[in-house]
Formats: structure tokens, sequence, C-alpha cells
């Protein structure tokens, strides 16, 4: 293999993030979900949430083409649960993405929570409605 690729290689491993997100794909839509700081809510600290979504291909499918909205549940949840918080979304720019949904979450408490995002087009046919979930735990 050439030096020069792999000291090119080696020098973007260093100098990129390790950031971690959780992708879930549902139907022709991928969300790419990341909690600020580092995927670490912590109690009564406002946590900015979001989810890159985009179409299979990689467009983008802000904000501004969907009609979302965010909900926390506590785990376990159960059938017919009632979410304990209902999060505005608004658009922001987080990392590359623009004009993505986002949040911020205050934890009540220490514990196990699923976000849970549900979205439909807000033009016919654009993509198909789906839902996803994110499980966090959220420390002290």
């Amino acid at each position: 293999m050439n030096k020069t690729l792999i000291s090119t290689c080696l020098l973007a491993l260093v100098g990129t993030p390790a950031i971690a997100h959780k992708v879930e794909v549902v139907g022709d839509v991928a969300g790419t979900w990341h909690i600020e700081p580092n995927h670490n809510p912590r109690v009564g600290v406002p946590a900015r949430t979001w989810v890159a979504l985009t179409r299979q291909g990689g467009a983008l499918v802000p904000l501004s083409q969907a009609n979302c909205q965010m909900a926390v549940y506590a785990k376990p949840r159960r059938s017919g649960d009632q979410p304990i918080l209902r999060p505005t979304l608004r658009a922001i720019a987080a990392e590359r993405y623009q004009g993505i949904p986002g949040a911020d979450i205050t934890f009540p408490k220490v514990g196990l929570y699923q976000l849970q995002l549900s979205c439909t087009p807000k033009t016919k046919g654009s993509f198909q409605p789906f839902q996803m979930q994110y499980d966090v735990t959220v420390a002290q």
C-alpha cells in the first residue's frame, strides 16, 4: 500500500473527533440521533437533542419539509403509557446539518428514557410517515 495514502488516512483519523451517533433506518428515511454532551445527559441540565433525517442517497429532510413531534417516555415503557415530556422541536444547525429537528430536553430524574420521533411529510409522497426511537440513560 502507498505510504502517502496510509499517512493521509492516519492524519485524518487523528484529526477527527470520536463522536458516536445512533443511526436508525425506518422505511425510506434514516435518522442520526445525538444528545449533547456526548450522549450523556444529566438530570436537571438541558440536553440539546437532535436527529438528522436523510433519505436514501443522503438527501437531507429538513424540519421545514416534515411535520414532526417528539415525545419522551420513562422506561420501562408499557403499552398505553403517556409521555412525561413533549419537547418543542425547532429547526437547528448541528455539525454539518442545517434545519434538522432539535430540542432542548431537561430530564427530571436519573434513569432510563425512550425518545420517540414521529414525522409525516408536508408534501404528500416525499417520504413515508415514520416513527423512530432512541433509548438514553440519564445520570446525576
